[in-house]
């Protein structure tokens, strides 16, 4: 094991992250942390073990060899002192600009369907922790070496795990620090308030796959922006940067990017910040009055939601 460095000194951190040997707080963040990896890298030691022991034994399950890496692709952290009760989803799939995998969607879920029935979180922000990226969608890649049958189900999955952010009883903000299209967009327009950098991208452009936003864009886009400009940018799958986004109404705030690059995220933690003192029940119930008051009908909601899955054309 020599030419390997030693682990980092490690203080004050609920949950602690296992890469390889490697015993790390999250990066820049104070407070407790949870982190969601696949399950072959999920093997938690005691702080104490000696470093080299969790790294040989790492290495030596399922062949991994020094060169390969297993990101933890969902970062979930709870934040504390002065921002206890802020909660932010951190998107960490740089290889795969963030796209949503299958793996990625059931961390999604896990995280999710904690997080709703924790009473102590009062918002949840969902970010990037990739620079220049917020999420390109679904990973088109995997979803090229499925089978006919496995393609639904996964859509299904992604449709699914969108629906339950936007159902979330919190607020939920969206910091777009980067390039959010597709799925992507998809998953920002579930949150209540979208932030973004001047510098980002956004689009439903599925049309030019020749198939129809399949996470609720259809529905959530219109409402968001008006029927008629969401049918022109679905229709020319247009691609819009941060000011022309929050010109039409997409998002809430843009900023200009700074050096960092999340100057999304910055003010989305500000935004989190100005809901703390308020009443939590009565935050809760608000969002759950204005959603309800803004949809047509479950059963219309079901109908349309199944256009887009294909089941009704």
């Amino acid at each position: 094991m020599q030419g390997l460095p030693g682990p980092p000194r490690v203080q004050g951190c609920l949950g602690l992250q296992l890469w390889f040997g490697w015993l790390q707080l999250p990066p820049g963040g104070q407070g407790s942390c949870l982190l969601l990896a696949p399950k072959s890298t999920r093997r938690l030691r005691s702080a104490a073990t000696p470093w080299a022991v969790l790294l040989s034994a790492l290495w030596s399950r399922r062949g991994y060899s020094s060169e390969m890496k297993t990101e933890n692709e969902l970062r979930v952290r709870h934040l504390e002192e002065e921002n206890r009760g802020i909660v932010v989803l951190g998107i960490n799939r740089a290889y795969g600009k963030n796209s949503l995998s299958k793996n990625l969607i059931k961390m999604l879920s896990k995280a999710v369907d904690a997080l709703k029935s924790d009473k102590k979180v009062r918002t949840i922000i969902i970010r990037s922790e990739v620079p220049g990226i917020f999420c390109a969608g679904a990973d088109l890649k995997e979803r090229a070496k499925m089978s006919s049958s496995e393609v639904g189900p996964f859509v299904s999955k992604i449709r699914a795990v969108i629906n339950d952010i936007a159902n979330l009883p919190v607020p939920t903000i969206a910091a777009i620090d980067g390039l959010a299209l597709g799925g992507g967009l998809e998953l920002a327009l579930a949150c209540d308030i979208r932030v973004a950098a001047s510098s980002a991208k956004m689009g439903l452009v599925e049309t030019k796959l020749a198939i129809i936003p399949g996470g609720g864009g259809t529905q959530r886009l219109p409402r968001a922006i008006g029927m008629s400009l969401a049918k022109e940018l679905i229709f020319s799958a247009r691609v819009l940067d941060g000011q022309e986004a929050k010109a039409v109404g997409l998002i809430s705030h843009v900023l200009e990017q700074n050096q960092e690059g999340d100057a999304a995220y910055r003010k989305a933690l500000d935004l989190a910040r100005e809901f703390l003192p308020q009443g939590p029940v009565a935050m809760r119930v608000a969002k759950l009055a204005i959603n309800q008051g803004m949809e047509v009908g479950s059963l219309m909601l079901e109908f349309v939601l199944g256009i887009e899955s294909g089941d009704l054309i």
